[in-house]
């Protein structure tokens, strides 16, 4: 039942997992090959491990933004493409899928120009020292040089999917990874590129797969039939459309950004390059840890989905239940283990004594209430999967940009906290957050499906 989409029948349990566990390996592959860089570069031998980690997270908020309006065209495109398929409208569904790359490879040109023009401003507005900056500019230089290829490459990916062909698609995830898990040592520590090195890796693993992404959709195999001559023929109706259903999640996207800048700079006036460091490898530790809690709420999605269209409440209700359980049970027990090793998580990401040691009690701080967060993403995924999109978007912006921005910047200001208040604002958000969340979902939706 499970293989043709029918969530009705079964335990629902059992379908959230069979959902949760594919999403988790593959969301599992997207991170390594996103932190990969980070681990090799937090064990450069000497001093340079430092700045250099510091200088790579300073790229962050960049990064995060130009990924922000890649998913702006990606998050609106593929569900009208997969409507226009469903309706058998095969020409509106090839425009789309022409406008949307069209509009990517612009997209990819211009952010790369207007980095390359903003770069030095943007890098010390960010954070960045006399010191650090050498490093990020030297890494966003080169990383900046695939940022077409990742636009097309990511931006292009959910049109290979909505197709029938996640193999292939998850082969773009993976191919890309593989690479750059492959060259980062190569280049880094081979050719004693340090952190130029790890950028370089980057660019040809997404260069990589935006071949491979770009051969499929003009291949033979493809269902949508793209051709060169119907690239730049704008629909601006149609990009209307693709631009307000992808904004949510451009908001989103873009909130991270926000929350990354806010962070270093309140960072680099208080603490200085080693803190930022420190947040950097805080960052990558919540990365890694979060991909289950990620892959349960992802997986809940459909079924709660499919079983509120068919109005099997008692049903939403079992999936409500099994997701805000099954989170908060892994997030106490990562909880508990970093509280009790944090050592083991710092040390992963770099062998630095001096940045291990200055991240002990911020990463103690940063995960004091990591158990929380499970409430926030149980009451967010549930908003999404029954098709209330506003109310997720608010849950996110309310944690991340209300309370976490405002925080981060007054916290250290009260001398006893210093700054340890920028690693203090996240426990806050979660605890705030995540029972506002939670709360208005089951007194919103859980309650009224009884």
């Amino acid at each position: 039942m499970e293989q043709k989409g029918d969530f009705e029948h079964g335990k629902v349990g059992r379908l959230i997992l069979s959902q949760a566990v594919p999403l988790t390996i593959a969301q599992f592959v997207q991170v390594i090959y996103n932190i990969v860089d980070r681990i090799y570069l937090g064990h450069l031998p000497g001093e340079e491990v430092g700045a250099a980690l510091t200088g790579v997270g300073l790229v962050f908020p960049i990064i995060t933004l130009i990924a922000a309006f890649t998913n702006l065209l990606a998050m609106g495109g593929t569900p009208l493409c997969a409507m226009a398929r469903g309706k058998h409208d095969e020409d509106r569904a090839k425009r789309i899928e022409a406008n949307v790359l069209s509009l990517q490879i612009l997209m990819g040109v211009v952010l790369a120009i207007l980095a390359f023009l903003t770069m030095k401003p943007a890098l010390y507005l960010l954070g960045a020292s006399d010191i650090t900056y050498t490093y990020a500019r030297e890494y966003l230089q080169i990383y900046l040089l695939g940022t077409v290829f990742f636009t097309i490459g990511s931006g292009m990916n959910g049109f290979i999917n909505l197709q029938g062909f996640a193999g292939i698609g998850m082969c773009t995830t993976i191919i890309g990874a593989v690479i750059n898990l492959i060259l980062d040592p190569v280049f880094i520590f081979g050719f004693d590129m340090g952190v130029r090195g790890a950028a370089l890796a980057t660019v040809i693993s997404q260069s990589v797969s935006c071949i491979w992404v770009i051969a499929f959709l003009f291949g033979r195999k493809t269902v949508i039939k793209l051709r060169v001559t119907d690239l730049f023929r704008f629909d601006f109706v149609l990009i209307k459309k693709i631009v307000s259903l992808g904004m949510a999640g451009f908001i989103m996207a873009a909130s991270n950004s926000t929350v990354q800048a806010v962070c270093n700079k309140t960072l680099s006036i208080y603490g200085g390059d080693i803190y930022i460091g420190v947040m950097t490898i805080i960052n990558s530790v919540r990365e890694i840890i979060g991909l289950p809690i990620n892959g349960i709420t992802g997986g809940s999605q459909p079924v709660i989905s499919f079983n509120y269209g068919a109005r099997k409440y008692v049903r939403v209700r079992q999936g409500i239940r099994f997701t805000a359980e099954v989170g908060f049970g892994y997030t106490a027990v990562m909880w508990a283990l970093i509280m009790i090793f944090p050592m083991f998580f710092l040390r992963l990401f770099s062998s630095d004594q001096t940045l291990i040691a200055a991240g002990h009690e911020p990463i103690l701080i940063y995960f004091a209430a990591f158990f929380m967060m499970s409430f926030q993403f149980a009451g967010q995924s549930t908003f999404v999967a029954l098709g209330k999109s506003k109310q997720s978007i608010f849950f996110s912006m309310l944690r991340k940009v209300i309370i976490v921005v405002p925080l981060t910047i007054i916290l250290p200001m009260i001398p006893a906290i210093g700054v340890y208040g920028v690693f203090l604002a996240e426990p806050v958000s979660n605890v705030l957050g995540g029972l506002a969340s939670f709360l208005t979902m089951y007194f919103t939706v859980y309650r009224k499906m009884s």
